[in-house]
């Protein structure tokens, strides 16, 4: 019998059914980062059949004590993160949880991290293991509830930002950190490239950063921690001390006003944090290395000058979950290509997701 909100059998049947019947299948959870996959399914796509966990729900295995917690694929985000906190702990990579929806599983299958990054780590960094049921139905687990050194894929890290694309998540085992006890936001009024030189001096000494964000001519900075160690390294950073509690959880929500619709395109580009900003107008995060930008359609120059400086961009749109596409480098399509091979030989899971798009954004 069942436990309630498990309906990972149900899921699984229901991927072997469409397997048998070669019908794509289209996962969603809480749908807050279906607009970054409908370019996918638009153009005359093949039909497709919506398969949803958001039923498939609840925490499997909670152990506060060892800062590890297992739970369901559609999980909300809101629910786990009340049970944690209420626990003094937190989830390290922020996800963002965009339209205030969002659930594990979405998150680790869109591998977005919030502004504690580059500090916390990415969201393979806190994925322990996982369930999941492949292409052919069949429920497989990877990975467990401890950090330990492995031989050969870490499946279960292939997950993030796969975009459901190898599997179907089932559940999910992620580690857990201490929330801190104290934590104070300092404002600095300074250019985009001394913000920039600003950060790169603190990345080397060591203080409790946990998140930067410069916009506008402002550089945020959040330290987070022991209460004496946060006194202290806001007496050093200096700045002005900023009151507003909702800013980082509005900059990790994309509700900053900087996300607000503008008519142009929105492109994310991650660069090494020491590349030279090339537009003042970019909201700047993890220290440097994150940097979203407005563009005009059709101005694909954001992908151009990542790309120069050592990095990545691509438009945060309808196009973002495409597992192909000009901005992967050949051979890890090859590799992408072979895992799905593996995982999902039929291309039920997300197929458009791994299929050649037609390039709205071509560079």
């Amino acid at each position: 019998m069942s436990a309630p909100g498990d309906r990972a059998q149900d899921l699984a049947a229901a991927v072997a059914e469409a397997a048998a019947r070669g019908t794509p299948l289209r996962i969603i959870g809480s749908g807050s980062k279906a607009s970054l996959t409908d370019a996918a399914y638009d153009h005359g796509a093949a039909p497709f059949r919506w398969l949803s966990v958001a039923d498939h729900r609840g925490i499997i295995d909670y152990q506060p004590e060892e800062l590890v917690v297992t739970a369901r694929a559609g999980t909300p985000l809101g629910e786990l993160e009340a049970l944690l906190a209420s626990r003094g702990q937190l989830l390290p990579f922020e996800p963002p949880r965009l339209r205030g929806a969002g659930t594990l599983g979405g998150a680790v299958a869109a591998g977005l991290a919030g502004p504690a990054r580059s500090w916390r780590g990415a969201v393979r960094d806190s994925v322990l293991g996982v369930e999941l049921a492949n292409g052919r139905g069949e429920r497989l687990r990877f990975g467990g509830q401890v950090m330990k050194n492995v031989a050969g894929y870490d499946v279960s890290r292939l997950q993030v930002g796969a975009f459901g694309t190898l599997g179907l998540l089932l559940s999910i085992s992620v580690r857990l950190l201490p929330r801190p006890e104290a934590e104070q936001t300092r404002v600095f009024e300074l250019t985009a490239s001394e913000a920039l030189g600003r950060c790169r001096d603190w990345a080397r000494q060591p203080l409790p950063l946990s998140g930067t964000c410069h916009h506008a001519g402002r550089l945020f900075v959040r330290l987070s921690g022991a209460s004496a160690a946060v006194t202290a390294a806001a007496a050093r950073l200096g700045g002005e001390a900023h009151a507003d509690e909702g800013f980082w959880p509005a900059l990790r929500d994309h509700r900053h006003p900087f996300f607000e619709a503008t008519g142009e395109v929105l492109w994310r580009a991650v660069v090494p944090p020491a590349a030279p900003v090339t537009n003042a107008a970019a909201l700047i995060g993890w220290g440097g290395a994150e940097r979203w930008h407005w563009r005009p359609p059709g101005d694909t120059s954001a992908a151009a000058e990542a790309a120069a400086a050592g990095g990545h961009a691509r438009p945060f749109d309808g196009g973002f979950g495409y597992r192909d596409g000009p901005h992967l480098p050949e051979p890890e399509r090859r590799l992408g290509a072979r895992l799905r091979d593996a995982f999902d030989p039929e291309r039920i899971l997300n197929r458009n997701l791994g299929e050649a798009p037609e390039q709205d954004h071509a560079d």
